[in-house]
């Protein structure tokens, strides 16, 4: 079981980036998205010579007896591209989801406007997860062990409707098969000492189109996206036994440390100061023990930022761009509702924190 210290810096690793202030798919910097821990299919990634990885590696310490049990859990998200439609003629309002909605009939539009309401074209994602089963560290059966996960595709086609009921268009959401290999390796370094590499890559064929509106190029960076596992990282736990810090490791250990080979990922101790039986393996370099703020209101999807000067700038957006933002998406819709309805007392808090004191130079060497 992961703990909520864990869960919580795991989901803003996931969502990093996921969209930026200030929101709004027409902003500049939301139309290249996905930057963390994406994984390529591996045709897009050799045309581009490796420099876009279909890989990550991730290679750790765990100290403990033969019986220590080790948890691995994969996790990521699935482009979901939302297009929109026009309808070329007005549809009756007994029209269904299903019933009468072809392609040929609508035009696609980046935006379409309803009753007041923007409907955008975007891309939205889901969450995926690997749970690989339980393995005992000195389980020689087990030290080199791989397995193949699959997520399909599909398409939904959601009508929308203006206040006559009549269809003045369609969204299409499509989401393309994405395949995937986990290798998992052990290897007993001295006694009770043990190394575990876990490797992720993306092994997805490349799909057809699957919607009407789509046109593919295989070197196309937004086509390869849509088979790629977007902000991929690692969790590990272990249960009768301890994680080694690759950043502190200790004398005894720093070569050992220094011989673990981590590609597109670093590790680092989760949890609560001081535990030892939690990894989260992060394309975004942390340090041991990284925890979200108490003071964060909720999900900003921009760590290098700071939450006040968020706060304060989505304030600040003009009604048409608040609309645009409440309009994108779900999650930029819940940002805006949630920094607008926040309490004076609550922008205090996010002002400055003063978390302890420690003793300057000068008074340690009184």
């Amino acid at each position: 079981m992961i703990a909520k210290v864990v869960e919580e810096i795991a989901n803003a690793v996931l969502y990093e980036g996921y969209m930026l202030y200030p929101y709004r798919p027409s902003s500049v910097k939301n139309r290249q998205r996905w930057n963390f821990g994406v994984l390529y299919p591996k045709a897009y990634s050799q045309a581009q010579n490796g420099n876009d990885g279909c890989f990550m590696q991730t290679e750790c310490l765990a100290s403990g007896g033969a019986s220590a049990g080790v948890n691995i859990k994969v996790r990521f998200l699935q482009a979901v591209t939302r297009t929109v439609a026009r309808a070329d003629t007005e549809r009756d309002a007994s029209t269904t989801e299903t019933d009468g909605i072809q392609g040929s009939d609508f035009s696609a539009v980046q935006s379409l406007e309803v009753d007041g309401r923007i409907f955008q074209a975007w891309q939205e994602a889901m969450e995926c997860e690997i749970a690989l089963r339980m393995f005992c560290i000195g389980d020689q059966e087990f030290a080199r062990q791989s397995s193949s996960h699959s997520f399909p595709g599909g398409r939904e086609v959601e009508p929308v409707r203006s206040a006559d009921g009549k269809v003045s268009g369609i969204i299409v959401r499509t989401k393309e098969s994405i395949s995937t290999e986990i290798g998992v390796g052990v290897t007993r370094l001295e006694d009770e000492l043990y190394k575990i590499t876990v490797r992720i890559s993306n092994t997805s064929a490349a799909a057809a189109p699957t919607s009407d509106f789509e046109h593919r190029d295989a070197s196309d960076r937004d086509d390869a996206l849509k088979q790629s596992l977007l902000s991929a990282h690692t969790i590990l736990t272990i249960e009768g036994g301890e994680f080694v810090s690759l950043i502190d490791p200790g004398a005894a250990l720093k070569d050992f440390a220094a011989g673990c080979q981590n590609v597109g990922t670093w590790p680092v101790l989760a949890g609560e100061e001081g535990q030892r039986n939690s990894l989260l393996s992060s394309p975004i370099i942390l340090y041991d023990y990284p925890q979200i703020a108490p003071e964060s209101p909720g999900d900003l999807f921009d760590g290098c930022e700071i939450d006040e000067i968020l706060a304060l700038r989505i304030l600040t957006l003009t009604e048409d761009e608040k609309k645009e933002m409440r309009d994108a998406d779900e999650r930029s819709r819940q940002i805006l509702e949630r920094t607008e309805s926040m309490p004076a007392e609550h922008f205090m808090k996010l002002h400055g924190v003063l978390r302890g004191l420690r003793p300057s130079d000068e008074e340690r060497h009184e």
